[in-house]
């Protein structure tokens, strides 16, 4: 091998080294960072682990973080979006996940699959301690066992059932409106005047087409109705019970008496046409469309020629025909109001019906039909002082002085007695204020009994309690009884009302301060009024 050749050769060697130290540097530049992290790995039962994953990769690969519950037995409760963070041609990207257990106990962070350009990657895995929460049983009060009761199970009308009785009401108030229509429709035609009466029964009996399906009975039918009523509407009260020969007969004694002025060839005429009506209408007999016809035209000018062969109405039939249509008037609008306000009331009815299944009855009564206790709580609130040594108190209504007749009075103690409402009502306000000359002590941890004393003597019954320590504003430690019980409804003897308490009872000064406070079972806003009464609690101090 020549020099020259071996210098090319060298070349080719040298250049192939350089390539390779390149593609070198550029994976390096290229190579991907995988870490994670807690920020503890002790907690107590409920506590949040904040458990992060940070990749650190070129900006053209595609990264993709473990999503859904993949960290059983933790449970992961947040996914935080990813932190993205460019360096140069490097992303470090950082997602954070919050983790937590209920139960007590050592637990591993299983290892968590990181994709990157669809190449699998894998955290290490974490031991976490997860401790119970020590409860010191001997600080905890103890409160007496309470009375089994029973309850009752409310009465539930399924969704399905109240759509079901929506459809039923719908269906049944489209028939009615129907119903009514066609009734007014009917009610109408009858107040129509004679003459317009028996020409819209013509024009119905054309329409009727009755006599071009051959129906020819029905069509005479028709005309002598029409003829006959008017007859009788107009000129002889009778005619639609007489006979073709009666009626022909009173038609020519009240021409004869000059009380109709009609012509002895019409008369002849409408006895001829009513004697063929009665043959087809009764005898089975038949005749062409065109005499048919012809008998069409002959009924209406026989109603046309009554008409003007009617003498005119004196001024006494005019008088009481006006009276007659005015006390028809007054009847029909009587029927309307009557009927309008019964589809009204059922109208109503329905929709709080509707509104109690759908929205329930609370929300009815504060949304429609309005709450006591509500306006209670809209209204203006008072801040007054009651009693002495003084109790401030901030009231939706002025407290007023009643008679005493408080469980703890004997012959040498004062009794300051305050009270809105009744305990049967809404809500009621009760304040007592007792003092003595040589001073009044009480066990406020014996308390309960005297408050289930004080609640029996309303007439309560069924009575549960819960005893806490309650602090008032200015500081004054006292004690607070509160809980639910049963009372008769004055009413109905058989029916209880359940009815929530909240009672405070202060030692302050040698003196006892008592505040009762009843409402409604689980009406909230009855919880909002006493939760402001109480909040606002103020024992003065004596003045010197």
């Amino acid at each position: 091998m020549s020099v020259q050749q071996r210098e090319i050769q060298l070349m080719k060697t040298k250049t192939l080294l350089w390539l390779g130290f390149l593609f070198f540097v550029f994976q390096l530049t290229k190579a991907q960072t995988l870490t994670s992290q807690v920020d503890t790995t002790n907690i107590k039962i409920g506590e949040k682990i904040a458990f992060k994953i940070q990749v650190e990769t070129d900006t053209t690969d595609l990264v993709v973080f473990p999503e859904g519950q993949t960290f059983m037995p933790l449970e992961s409760f947040e996914n935080n979006p990813i932190d993205t963070v460019i360096n140069g041609r490097k992303f470090r990207l950082q997602k954070e996940y919050a983790l937590t257990q209920f139960d007590s106990g050592r637990y591993t962070i299983p290892r968590q699959r990181v994709m990157i350009n669809e190449k699998a990657f894998y955290t290490d895995s974490l031991q976490v301690l997860v401790n119970d929460v020590a409860v010191d049983t001997t600080k905890q009060k103890m409160y007496p066992i309470k009375p089994s009761i029973e309850i009752e199970e409310p009465f539930e009308i399924s969704a399905i059932l109240w759509w079901i009785l929506g459809a039923i009401i719908l269906g049944g108030l489209i028939f009615l409106i129907f119903f009514f229509r066609k009734k007014h429709k009917e009610r109408k035609e009858r107040q129509l005047p004679p003459y317009e009466k028996a020409m819209l029964t013509l024009k119905n009996l054309d329409e009727s087409h009755a006599l071009e399906h051959g129906e020819i009975k029905k069509y005479y039918s028709g005309l002598t109705d029409a003829v006959k009523r008017y007859i009788d509407e107009e000129i002889d009260d009778g005619a639609l019970e007489r006979t073709t020969s009666e009626l022909t007969a009173r038609l020519n004694e009240l021409v004869a008496n000059d009380k109709l002025k009609l012509s002895q060839d019409k008369i002849d005429e409408l006895n001829n046409l009513l004697q063929r009506a009665d043959l087809i209408k009764f005898a089975g007999g038949s005749t062409d469309i065109l005499t048919a016809r012809e008998d069409r035209k002959k009924v209406t000018l026989q109603i046309e020629t009554i008409k003007t062969s009617k003498p005119e109405p004196t001024e006494e039939e005019l008088l009481r025909d006006q009276e007659y249509r005015e006390k028809l008037a007054k009847k029909k609008k009587r029927r309307k109001i009557i009927v309008g306000s019964v589809i009204g009331f059922l109208v109503i009815v329905i929709a709080l019906f509707t509104f109690v299944g759908i929205k329930g009855y609370d929300y009815v009564q504060d949304k429609i039909i309005g709450s006591p206790t509500k306006d209670l709580v809209k209204g203006d609130w008072y801040r007054s002082e009651y009693g002495y040594p003084p109790v401030a108190l901030t009231t939706p209504r002025v407290l007023v002085r009643q008679t005493a007749d408080s469980i703890l009075i004997n012959p040498t103690q004062n009794v300051e007695s305050f009270s809105y409402g009744s305990i049967l009502g809404e809500y009621y306000i009760n304040l007592e204020v007792v003092s003595s000359e040589q001073g009044i002590q009480i066990d406020l941890e014996k308390a309960t009994g005297l408050i289930s004393q004080f609640l029996e003597s309303k007439g309560a019954s069924n009575i549960l309690t819960k005893q806490e320590t309650f602090v008032a504003n200015n500081g004054t430690e006292g004690v607070k009884i509160s809980g639910t019980f049963n009372i008769a409804n004055p009413i109905n003897k058989e029916q209880t009302l359940k009815k929530e308490y909240e009672m405070i009872v202060f030692n302050h000064l040698n003196n006892i301060q008592m505040l009762t406070l009843v409402y409604d079972f689980e009406n909230s806003y009855g919880e909002e009024i006493t939760s402001k009464i109480t909040s606002s609690i103020e024992l003065i101090q004596e003045q010197e």
